[in-house]
Order: C-alpha cells, then sequence, then structure tokens
C-alpha cells in the first residue's frame, strides 16, 4: 500500500482543494487511487469520491480504535495501490483532551505527510514554520511541503530560497487562482452534490497540481513508506438489524463508509431510498437508519413526502428497529423550525421539536454509554456537530448517557419509543474498553 497524507498548518490552507486535485491527476496518471478522510467530516468525502471515483473513508484517530484506522485502511487500499489521506484542522489539532491529531493518524498509519502551506501573507517567515512542523515530533515524517497562493514569480523566489536553505523539500507552488475556491456552509463546504461546476472544478484543480507539482516525486515518497501490519479481526459497530433500509440523498448524506463497511461484514444486507424522492424504506427492511445531513433545508419537501412518511409509519408499526441520528433524528420529530421560523411537520415518531430560527452551535467529541432498552449494547464513540436547538422534548425514554472528549458530563441524549429511538450523536465506533 502506497500512502500520504495531505496536511497543513490550520484549516483554510487550500489542502482539500490540492487533495481533489492530486487525487484525480494521480488517477489520470494510471494509479490505483483510494482516499480517505482525518476526523469526522462527511462533506470532504464526497468531493473525494468523486474526483478519485471511488469511496472515500473516514480515518478518525480520536474517535476510532487503531485497529480500526489499520483494518479499514488494509481493507480500502485493497482495491488500489495508492491510498491519500486529506488532513482536518491543524497537523497537529486534535481533541480537548490533545489528543486525535492528524499526526497520530500519520504516525498510527506510517504515512509521510505533505504540509500545504498558505503562502499568500508570508516569505522567508515559510522556512521557520516548515521546520517547526517537520521537527514537532520523531515520530511523524513531514516530508515536505507545497506551497499554496503564491503571488508571483519573485515571491515563489524568496520562499524557496528560504525552503531550501532550511533543507525543506519542496514538492509543488501553486499560485493564487479563485477559480481553485470551494463554496462554503456551516458545516463546512457545500456538499459535492449541490455543486453545479463540481467535475469542471476537479478538472481545473487536477491540471493545476499536474502543471505545478512534480507527481512523480510525490508517488515514490508515498510508495517509500512501510504500512504496519493489519489486525486479523477487528470488532466493528454490529448492524441494526439484517435487512437495514438506509435514507439516502441531500438530505441524508452523512453516512460513514466504514459503518457500511461493519454491518455488510456482519453479514447485514443494505438497501437504500430517497426520502426527496417520496421513496419509502423496503417493505421487508427489520431496521431502518436515518442519517445525518440538511433536513432543514428541505424541510417543506419532507414534509408534504406521503409515501416516504407512510413507509416509515409502516415500519414503525410492524416493530422495525427505527434509529436516527442528527438530521434523522430532527425528521424523527414532531416538527423541523426552519431558519425563517417556518415550523413543518415531520413524521411524528418521537415526542422533539427542533429549530433552526435562532442558530446555537453544538460541536465535540462524545463517548455515550447506551441506557437500559436502548437497543445498542456496549459503549461507543461519537461526534456531535449541529446547529439546531431543541424546542421540546415529550415523555420518552432517554437513549444514552453522555461525556465530552475530557470526560465532563454531559447528561443523558436522544428519545426512545419502542423500537423507535434516535439523537444528535453520530456514531464513529466501539469505545476501546468495549471492543
Amino acid at each position: 500500500m502506497s500512502g500520504l497524507l495531505i496536511a497543513a498548518p490550520a484549516s483554510g490552507s487550500g489542502k482539500t482543494t490540492v487533495t481533489l486535485g492530486l487525487a484525480r491527476a494521480l488517477a489520470d496518471a494510471g494509479l490505483r487511487l483510494v482516499s480517505g478522510k482525518a476526523g469526522p467530516d462527511y462533506i470532504d468525502p464526497a468531493f473525494h469520491a468523486a474526483a478519485s471515483g471511488n469511496p472515500c473513508f473516514n480515518y478518525d484517530p480520536w474517535a476510532m480504535r487503531p485497529d480500526l484506522v489499520r483494518a479499514n485502511a488494509a481493507h480500502q487500499a485493497g482495491g488500489g495501490d495508492f491510498l491519500l489521506v486529506e488532513a482536518m484542522m491543524g497537523l497537529f489539532d486534535g481533541a480537548a483532551d490533545g489528543t486525535g491529531a492528524p499526526a497520530d493518524l500519520a504516525a498510527t498509519l506510517d504515512l509521510p505527510v505533505v504540509l500545504v502551506i498558505d503562502c499568500s501573507r508570508m516569505s522567508q517567515s515559510v522556512a521557520a514554520l516548515a521546520r517547526g512542523y517537520r521537527d514537532h515530533r520523531g515520530d511523524v515524517h513531514v516530508a515536505g511541503v507545497i506551497l499554496n497562493k503564491v503571488g508571483s514569480a519573485r515571491h515563489e523566489a524568496m520562499l524557496r530560497a528560504a525552503l531550501e536553505t532550511a533543507g525543506i523539500a519542496i514538492f509543488g507552488v501553486l499560485r493564487s487562482d479563485p477559480a481553485l475556491a470551494l463554496p462554503e456552509r456551516h458545516l463546512g463546504l457545500v456538499q459535492a452534490g449541490e455543486h453545479e461546476a463540481l467535475e469542471a472544478f476537479i478538472t481545473h484543480a487536477a491540471g493545476v497540481v499536474a502543471r505545478d507539482c512534480d507527481l512523480d516525486r510525490l508517488a515514490a515518497l508515498a510508495a517509500g513508506h512501510a504500512a504496519s501490519p493489519p489486525p486479523s479481526a477487528v470488532l466493528h459497530l454490529p448492524p441494526l438489524g439484517q435487512r437495514i433500509a438506509i435514507a439516502e440523498d441531500r438530505a441524508f448524506a452523512f453516512t460513514y463508509q466504514h459503518l457500511l463497511l461493519g454491518w455488510r461484514m456482519a453479514g447485514a444486507s443494505l438497501s437504500f431510498f430517497s426520502p426527496l424522492a417520496d421513496e419509502a424504506p423496503a417493505a421487508d427492511a427489520d431496521a431502518v437508519y436515518l442519517p445525518g445531513g440538511y433536513p432543514e433545508l428541505h424541510a417543506g419537501t419532507l414534509a408534504v413526502a406521503g409515501r416516504f412518511r407512510q413507509g416509515m409509519l409502516e415500519a414503525a408499526r410492524r416493530g422495525a428497529r427505527i434509529y436516527g441520528e442528527c438530521g434523522g433524528y430532527m425528521t424523527l420529530g414532531e416538527g423541523l423550525v426552519d431558519a425563517a421560523g417556518v415550523r413543518h411537520a415531520m413524521l411524528g415518531l418521537l415526542p422533539l421539536v427542533t429549530s433552526f430560527a435562532e442558530r446555537r452551535r453544538h460541536l465535540g467529541y462524545r463517548r455515550v454509554t447506551p441506557l437500559a432498552g436502548s437497543g445498542f449494547a456496549a459503549p461507543m464513540t461519537a461526534h456531535e456537530f449541529h446547529y439546531s436547538t431543541l424546542v421540546h422534548e415529550g415523555e420518552a425514554e432517554r437513549l444514552f448517557a453522555v461525556t465530552d472528549a475530557v470526560g465532563e458530563d454531559l447528561g443523558m441524549a436522544g428519545l426512545r419509543r419502542d423500537a423507535v429511538s434516535g439523537s444528535y450523536m453520530h456514531l464513529i465506533d466501539l469505545a476501546p474498553e468495549a471492543a
């Protein structure tokens, strides 16, 4: 398995654009390429898949056990000879407890790191920055840099001279280019499916990267790393049922590929349906999963999706296990108030009303302990990120006891009525003590 981690000193440095361009350029050069995203991000992986032509896996150094990270990498790279992983935030930025940085992922997978640096507001100082990142941890190999947002030939010459004196390898120099900016929304980038000119964007990024980066040196760097052997068998989160119907469209797009892989490995069969297209879950499904996404942007459509509503009510009546997380949780409730203050009727399977009229950010890693009757058997890791607020919670059983990344008690979260349950938590892995 060849591999690289594309990282940066901070968010906004351009590592997503560089990764997309590099993925397409390497694929165009004939390499079989698969990609990964560090951390809990749902949005970037869809862009990766569009660039590489293959599903993108999340690799979360805080929420995933190292053995699961290695096993997923071995499984994913079995379909290709180059694993290209994009970091989140800065290379050494982790959770509130100080762990789970992209650097930890690089160490776990023995991936060399290429640092993307936004040079738009610096010149010779780039050497001090790059040298500091290179020397900060002995177990992390920062192999060199790609200079981004370089203003001119003179600017490039100043940067090169400083880095060459410091002994820092330069794998590419990208000039400032407004066409390499991606639109953003409050959870990050606008979803790949909503980018009207995504293919043209990726093609342009690939052309720039192929022209201005040394693809041969990057491929040789990736081929030179020695991955740790994967474990022979690793437990995954158990499936919700044996025949799982999964909502999948622009309103419900936040699904982890490693979660689906684990369910399939456990023998579950998966089917997919689109609530926005007014599709119902499979009639023989013994479990229905409503993942997160942006239901608030499509609340009016969901409110009048009669076949979707009827199918969900029928699934609940026959006792199918129904689980919704974040956006799916809001959809299971009685109503969703959009940003304009308009309330839309949701499924009414849980006594819950949520609102975007007054936004409040909830963000962070979580450890969740299932409560009695929840249907979940063991403690798990999770991530919470949403701007909606709770307007009303009625009588129902609670689902999880929750702590944050530093162990602070956050109380109980989620609701359950019979076989229907949900919470704001995006479940990621079994907690280490449960595996």
